[in-house]
């Protein structure tokens, strides 16, 4: 028999070592790692009912801890907000830096952050995964950073958070929160996702003492038992878990809050007699539907309790935006209409898709009471803002898009109508898809006496709309005659023809409080700040009212008149008063875009990402989804709105250029503001969209960078201008001083060089290598390729990168 050399044995005995090392009772050793592959195995508690390591999620990977003996495999921990990332991905528990998960080509994706010397990780029979440093204590712990739930021996702390996530499949920071406050509350409330602020609370535990604070609520505390409660200052309990609910038997307990909003206990038994699946044991709130401040549902969306839990489908004539996420926001399957010319014959050009015991009840803006049925309908058919009017005891509320807080209770006698254009509006009409409501039109009809109504109707139409035109051909000959002889002593002075609501000078001169507040100013007027009725309101006074002050008060009355989407600003009203022209918007709470870049504190990187994306939608539904596309020639952040929440919305239509279907060019003089002007306005060439694209690119390089377009030093001949900067640090590799090292921005490194190559892109000096907006959105989403741009203008690169290594 042949020795084996010592070395050899020394060799296989360290490696022996080294491998019990890496899962010896739950334990890990510094240097272990993991890899992201379908069979990978995971690192294991001693019993073997916990596991750390990669999930399959879809396409992806995404590092987890999760029940291991069990068929469902629930997950139960994951990183902040839920980071997915590809096959070949790995984590690693590394010396003075703890778990690192990193991507195929090594780059950090997220990390424990753990700087102390470490000396072991482990795998807990609790479900907490534990990092312990070289004197043994324990330095990081998964409980102390919880992602959706919460397990038996876990405890919140005043101050504590944990985050819904947005799906089943999407792990991702969903829209509500359960938070232990400071004052002692527990408390469930929504989460802007984009600003990051808290919404009102549609859950709470009254566990705060106004009278003695020591005694409100200290913590949150899940224990060995499976009960939970708050523990009060003094030692009182206040349960959550009723006393003797606690099924019998051996258990697994968690308690999760789901992305539906509702924070739930579960139980599984370990040693089931037949298959089962998770038990509620409680829940809060009771009913999330009837709980307005839980916004349980997306906009546009409606819930309704199924077996007790929050169910949302989009009524009929929506679908999802996203399928993977049921409740939250749905789209129309059809444009909505805000045409004047329309909204003017509103039963031969709309009709209602009509949906009952549904109520959006927070989104109206008119209330009619009392009246009738009928008088609903016609209301709404002929107001272009009017969505979807609701009918409930001789009462009517005309309501907007979007919709929020939609509810289903089949308790409540109300019927919805849902207004869509007939010429596109949504197939299947007659048939309620997705069960959320029921469609009464045609009814009791069979198909011949459909068909002959129809063809009736085809050939009225027609005889009526040839009366029209011939009616229309002889009065606008005769008003051409009429101008004539009256000489049109001023200009461009017909009324405007939209349904909006006008107002007269003395009306508003009281509703500004005599033009008190001013809130901006523009290059055709004054924006004060006014209160009509209840409502804070904007009011643009113009000023200049020569020939070209009034064209601009028309152009931007009948243009905004004829736009509705969310990332736009919403005309209210007019005034149209002898020479007084004044227009009346929404208020933006938040100001401009300018007052928000450019202040004395950086944004967030995630509401700056939010806010270009809402931009670029705006302008995509400007240049390709009206009736008439419209070049709005001034982006820049002045023009930009902020409201309550963040949301980005264009304003000033002063200078939008009509384009009429299927025309693509038009010549103009020179529109917009030094610095956001693209290169085509000075070279007597065709100017198309692709001029607001080229704004965008800069304005995108603003909210990147948080720096001006063009910066002037006290030297007057030393400008600096950010197109050039961005190009110049993009092609050095520098992009830390482009954003002047704002780490939440260099985190995201992906993300961020993405949105660099978009804004080379847009910036291109030769317009047709600029993309679309819609290209644009595919690309800042990250769902469309971008490409390695070339240099935008190829004799302009500063220095700066160069000179600040």
């Amino acid at each position: 028999m042949a020795l084996v050399p010592l070395h050899l044995v020394i060799s296989l005995t360290i490696l022996l070592h080294f491998v019990a090392a890496q899962q010896t009772n739950g334990s890990v050793s510094v240097g272990a790692s993991l890899t992201a592959t379908p069979d990978a195995k995971p690192w294991l508690s001693s019993s073997g009912e916990y596991a750390l390591g990669f999930k399959q999620v879809q396409d992806n990977f995404l590092l987890s801890i999760w029940y291991d003996k069990i068929p469902e495999k629930t997950i139960i921990w994951y990183p902040e907000d839920g980071p997915s990332v590809p096959a070949g991905s790995k984590v690693d528990l590394i010396d003075r830096s703890g778990l690192v998960l990193s991507d195929p080509q090594g780059k950090e994706v997220w990390s424990s952050r753990s700087i102390s010397d470490l000396a072991y990780a482990y795998m807990n029979d609790t479900g907490n995964f534990v990092i312990a440093g070289s004197n043994s204590r324990n330095i990081w712990e998964s409980f102390d950073h919880p992602a959706d739930t919460i397990l038996p021996t876990q405890v919140i702390p005043r101050g504590g958070v944990i985050n819904s996530k947005m799906g089943k499949t999407n792990f991702t920071h969903g829209r509500f929160q359960l938070r232990l406050l400071q004052d002692g509350n527990l408390v469930l409330n929504t989460l802007e996702m984009f600003s990051g602020s808290a919404g009102n609370a549609y859950y709470i535990s009254g566990t705060r003492d106004e009278s003695n604070a020591t005694n409100s609520g200290f913590q949150l505390v899940f224990d060995t038992a499976g009960y939970m409660y708050i523990l009060r200052g003094n030692g009182e309990r206040v349960d959550l878990t009723v006393r003797d609910s606690l099924p019998s038997g051996d258990n697994y307990h968690r308690a999760t809050l789901d992305s539906d909003g509702v924070f739930t206990q579960y139980y599984y038994p370990k040693n089931p007699t037949e298959a089962t699946s998770w038990r509620v044991i409680w829940y809060v709130p009771e009913n999330i539907c009837k709980t307005i401040d839980s916004k349980a549902c997306g906009l546009n969306n409606v819930c309704s309790l199924d077996d007790n839990k929050p169910k949302c489908e989009c009524p009929q004539g929506f679908s999802l935006i996203d399928p993977n996420t049921p409740n939250g926001d749905c789209k129309p399957d059809f444009i909505p209409s805000c045409d004047e010319g329309e909204s003017n014959n509103g039963g031969d050009v709309f009709d209602f898709i009509e949906l009952t015991n549904i109520d959006w009840p927070t989104s109206d803006y008119v209330h009619m009471n009392p009246t009738n049925e009928q008088t609903c309908r016609t209301s709404c058919l002929n107001d272009c803002f009017c969505a979807v009017a609701i009918y409930r005891d001789n009462q009517c509320w005309k309501k907007q898009l979007p919709l929020a807080n939609g509810k289903k209770d089949p308790s409540q006698n109300v019927k919805a109508f849902l207004k869509f254009r007939k010429i596109d509006g949504p197939s299947g009409t007659g048939e309620n898809k997705n069960g959320t409501g029921e469609n009464k039109s045609g009814t009791g009809e069979n198909k011949s006496r459909r068909t002959l109504i129809l063809v009736g109707s085809v050939f009225s139409s027609m005889f009526v709309l040839g009366i029209v035109l011939l009616i229309g051909v002889i009065y606008v000959c005769f008003l051409q005659i009429h101008k004539k002889k009256a000489g049109n002593s001023f200009p461009d002075s017909a009324p405007v023809e939209t349904r909006l609501a006008r107002f007269t000078y003395q009306e508003l001169f009281e509703a500004t409080d005599g033009f008190k507040v001013e809130l901006g100013k523009g290059a055709f007027g004054t924006v004060y700040k006014g209160v009509i009725g209840t409502k804070i309101v904007a009011v643009k006074k113009l000023e200049t009212m020569v020939k070209d002050g009034q064209k601009e008060f028309k152009t931007e009355v009948n243009t905004i008149a004829r736009t509705h989407h969310k990332n736009l600003v919403q005309l209210l009203g007019y005034c149209d008063d002898g020479e007084q022209r004044l227009l009346i918007f929404e208020y933006m709470s938040n100001g401009t875009l300018a007052f928000f870049l450019f202040g004395d504190i950086r944004p967030s990187w995630k509401q700056r990402s939010y806010i270009m994306i809402g931009i670029a939608k705006g302008l995509s539904y400007l240049h390709e989804d009206c009736s008439n596309q419209i070049i709005h020639c001034d982006i820049k952040p002045q023009n930009i709105l902020l409201d309550d929440y963040y949301n980005a919305k264009i304003a000033d239509f002063g200078l939008a250029k009509l384009l009429m279907i299927n025309q693509s060019r038009t010549n103009t003089g020179i529109r917009g503001t030094k610095g956001y002007v693209a290169p085509e306005w000075f070279r007597n060439t065709p100017i198309t969209f692709k001029v607001d694209v080229y704004s965008f690119g800069v304005l995108l390089f603003e909210i990147i960078s948080c720096r001006k377009s063009v910066v002037f030093d006290d030297d007057v001949e030393d400008v600096t201008v950010l197109t050039e900067l961005a190009w110049d640090c993009y092609h050095e590799g520098k992009l830390d001083a482009f954003v002047e090292n704002d780490l939440e921005a260099l985190d995201d490194f992906k993300k961020l060089t993405r949105y660099m190559m978009v804004g080379l892109w847009c910036v291109q000096e030769n317009p047709s290598l600029r993309p679309t907006m819609k290209k644009v959105i595919q690309m800042l989403e990250g769902v469309g390729e971008v490409t390695e741009p070339p240099c935008p203008c190829p004799f302009s690169v500063t220095s700066y990168c160069s000179s600040s290594n």
